[in-house]
């Protein structure tokens, strides 16, 4: 009894593993939709690891489509690491919406890391894009915030090797900026908000990138700061920071100057003092060698004090004429 229970087991088993290595059910569906696989073909996938059921369902829908895949791209496609399902509604929309693509094209761009089906709805269905404030300076020094909407649509052609949305909304901010710096009075730009995106539609800013802007709407325009005032407090305050420096600068020269001059006229009553400490013992000397006498010694005396006495009779005047014109 166990051993017929195991050999049924193992009947059931070998039938499983049967329909699993040869899908009959998926070779049946395949003929019955007009799809043509053989079965041998079926079992290698298994073998290569390539899911069949994916290959034979993608190729049933694109039939149905329409169009015609080759079950060897397929896989190739799938082993390279692609997304086929994605790929083959993407050549189904693309067909619908008479959007020249091909297999090639298609699985290059999934192969790139980006959305086929998604550029595909993108180029049917054009995208907004919305900027962040942009801030720019008219040359009046008014600051201007400025937001926009950029709707493009995705140009299959550039996608793959194109620039992404962060490259359109750079080049958009920094044509705003362009426009509105461009600008005499930020008056000019109130009023006529849509000659920014007139003057940043001209420049061709999709070129390199994987979009093709169809329009740029400015959504709202604020009024900043004064910028060209703020400028010109800063360049008053650093000027005015320059002045106080030079003055420091000229009066530590002109007390560096004074000092000196103290330090000069110092030096030289040192030189008097020593001079004069000098004369005493000139005369000494001078006594000694005969070549001054008493009676010389007598004049040069009496001359001294008939000057201090002069210098006396003169400050006494000074004073009284002082005093008198104080009276």
């Amino acid at each position: 009894m166990t051993q017929s229970i195991l050999v049924v087991i193992g009947i059931v088993a070998l039938v499983i593993l049967f329909f699993w290595m040869v899908p009959l059910r998926l070779w049946f569906i395949a003929i019955l939709n007009g799809v043509h696989i053989s079965l041998v073909q079926l079992i290698l996938m298994r073998w290569r690891r390539v899911p069949p059921d994916m290959i034979v369902n993608s190729m049933i829908t694109a039939s149905k489509a329409g169009i015609k895949l080759n079950r060897d791209q397929l896989e190739a496609h799938f082993l390279a690491g692609g997304h086929v399902k994605p790929v083959v509604s993407s050549l189904i929309s693309a067909d619908k919406a008479n959007i020249p693509l091909d297999f090639k094209a298609a699985t290059a761009i999934d192969l790139a890391g980006r959305n086929v089906l998604e550029a595909i709805q993108t180029s049917v269905n054009p995208k907004v894009i919305n900027t962040p404030p942009v801030a720019a300076v008219a040359k009046d020094g008014i600051q201007l915030i400025a937001k926009a909407r950029v709707t493009v649509r995705t140009n299959i052609r550039q996608l793959v090797g194109g620039a992404g949305e962060e490259t359109i909304i750079a080049r958009v901010g920094e044509g705003i900026v362009s426009a509105i710096g461009s600008a005499e009075t930020h008056k000019m730009v109130l009023e006529n908000p849509d000659s920014i995106s007139k003057l940043v539609l001209s420049k061709g800013l999709d070129s390199g990138t994987a979009f093709e802007i169809l329009s740029i709407d400015i959504a709202d325009v604020d009024v900043g700061k004064n910028i060209g005032a703020m400028l010109q407090m800063d360049q008053a305050n650093a000027d005015k920071n320059i002045a106080q420096a030079k003055a420091e600068e000229r009066r530590a020269m002109a007390v560096a100057q004074e000092q000196e001059m103290k330090a000069k006229a110092q030096e030289a009553r040192a030189k008097v003092i020593l001079a004069e400490a000098e004369v005493p013992l000139a005369m000494a000397d001078a006594f000694r060698n005969g070549n001054l006498g008493v009676m010389d010694y007598y004049k040069l005396e009496n001359l001294k004090a008939d000057t201090q006495m002069r210098d006396g009779i003169s400050k006494v005047g000074q004073s009284n004429s002082k005093n008198q014109i104080k009276q």
